[in-house]
């Protein structure tokens, strides 16, 4: 396209330099033959030049403005693309711009993300599969015989679609256009990609408003419910059945209670993401590994038969929020239990890697297809085998991913026959660097201080986070 512009604006100077445009005189003593005169010597001066720096070659009469007339038309094309609605699809639109545009007699163009073929004019034959085909092998050509040209449209290297004219045009003209429609479907693509983005964002913005005033409207009645249940259980005067029954109503009202604080926590960790800003403050503090997995093995000690915690690294300690942390690896080490198969081993593991801690639980149960495993994280997202395993919610994990996030960490999850279902937590042994802007003076000031678990790990950890910095 910029070729054939610019011979539109070579063959436009081309004629100006044949028709003798006025050259500026200085001296009003030059008469008009000697003006008309150096006139054409600077005429013949300017079409030397032109010559000999390749831009302008004599052509053919009607030549210069037949390429100006492309060059129109592809203008015509880039203005019009520019201005269509790119909240629909452009494709039936832009066949019919085509069309109307430039002189042929057919277009077809095909969209391989929607896997449709947009048809303007009349065709002999339905172009579906010969504009399939373009795009599947790659076809360019121009064919005299049929008037017929086929043009694949890509986005730098990556076919996105084809095209397909029947008509008169050259194949420097079906270059450009085929262009234009590349670049028009980028456009309509990336303002769907922002719209959905933003829909996602207004939704999530939304759910967690309901689920946070849920949760709190929730959390007063059963308060009532257990202060009731406990005080009809001090009477002593139950008969066993209506014990029972107290105690029922006492255990249901804490989970429900339980599953109420999960909504509220799921909701502040979610508010940094959907709000733009953090709905908490994270507590930072030094933490030993060894603590963090010996509470959250005690949590399932009694439905564990075979429970082990390895920590190739005694003195491993970190700088996080400790009741977050805990929360994480007690959501990982209920759901290892809740899924394992009887008497199989589930092993709680924490050990360091570069500047993080790699916290991970493990269980020999059901394989999480892969499928499953890349939306498990996602709130109210149960895979399929786990569904039919155990009740759940789906949202213990995503309150896990939110936590890792919180950190500046990360989450993932690996399954599989032989070496069972291990859920991963990678947190930056100093977190609070990563999360605050004054996270490093944070970290250097809990690290001064005496306490019970501080340990080599650490203080290497922020030799080395010091040294990046003054790198």
């Amino acid at each position: 396209m910029p070729g054939v512009l610019f011979r539109c604006a070579a063959a436009e100077l081309q004629g100006a330099v044949l028709s003798g445009f006025p050259v500026p005189m200085r001296d009003p003593a030059i008469g008009p033959q000697t003006r008309e005169s150096q006139s054409h010597s600077g005429t013949r001066r300017a079409a030397q030049g032109l010559r000999a720096a390749g831009w302008w070659q004599p052509a053919a009469d009607g030549a210069g403005s037949e390429s100006c007339s492309e060059a129109g038309s592809l203008y015509e094309l880039t203005h019009r693309t520019l201005q269509l609605d790119l909240h629909a699809e452009p494709g039936p639109r832009l066949a019919e711009l085509i069309r109307e545009i430039f002189p042929v007699d057919a277009v077809a163009i095909f969209d391989r993300e929607l896997h449709a073929v947009y048809q303007a004019g009349q065709w002999r034959t339905d172009p579906t599969e010969m504009a399939q085909n373009v795009f599947h092998f790659e076809t360019t050509s121009d064919d005299p015989s049929t008037g017929v040209s086929r043009r694949v449209l890509r986005l730098g290297a990556v076919p996105i679609g084809s095209l397909a004219l029947r008509g008169e045009t050259s194949p420097l003209v079906n270059d450009a256009i085929a262009d234009i429609a590349a670049i028009t479907f980028d456009r309509y693509r990336a303002t769907a990609n922002e719209i959905r983005i933003e829909a996602e964002r207004e939704a999530e913005r939304m759910r967690t408003a309901v689920l946070d005033g849920l949760a709190h409207a929730y959390k007063t009645p059963l308060t009532a419910i257990r202060v009731a249940a406990s005080g009809l259980a001090e009477m002593r005067k139950l008969t066993p059945a209506q014990a029972d029954l107290v105690a029922l109503i006492d255990e249901q009202a804490q989970s429900l209670s339980d599953l109420t604080t999960k909504l509220l926590r799921t909701a502040r960790l979610a508010a940094d993401g959907a709000g733009g800003g953090r709905g908490f403050e994270l507590q930072f503090s030094s933490i030993s590994a060894a603590t963090l997995l010996e509470e959250a093995a005690a949590l399932v000690a009694g439905r564990a038969g075979d429970l082990r915690v390895e920590l190739p690294e005694s003195d491993l300690t970190l700088v996080a929020d400790a009741r977050l942390l805990s929360m994480l690896l007690a959501q990982y080490a209920e759901n290892a239990a809740k899924y394992a198969d009887p008497g199989t081993p589930i092993t709680l593991r924490a050990e360091s890697s570069g500047e993080e801690a790699i916290f991970s639980v493990r269980n020999f149960g059901p394989v999480i297809s892969q499928v499953d495993r890349e939306r498990i994280f996602e709130r109210f997202y149960r895979s399929a085998a786990g569904a039919e395993r155990a009740p759940g919610t789906g949202i213990g994990l995503s309150v896990a991913k939110r936590v890792a996030l919180a950190h500046g960490g990360s989450v993932w999850v690996s399954s599989g026959e032989q070496e069972g279902t291990t859920f991963f937590a990678a947190i930056p042994l100093l977190a609070a660097a990563k999360s605050e802007p004054d996270g490093l003076e944070s970290v250097q000031s809990e690290l001064a201080k005496p306490a019970q678990s501080k340990g080599k790990a650490a203080a290497r950890a922020a030799a080395s986070h010091e040294r990046s910095i003054a790198v």
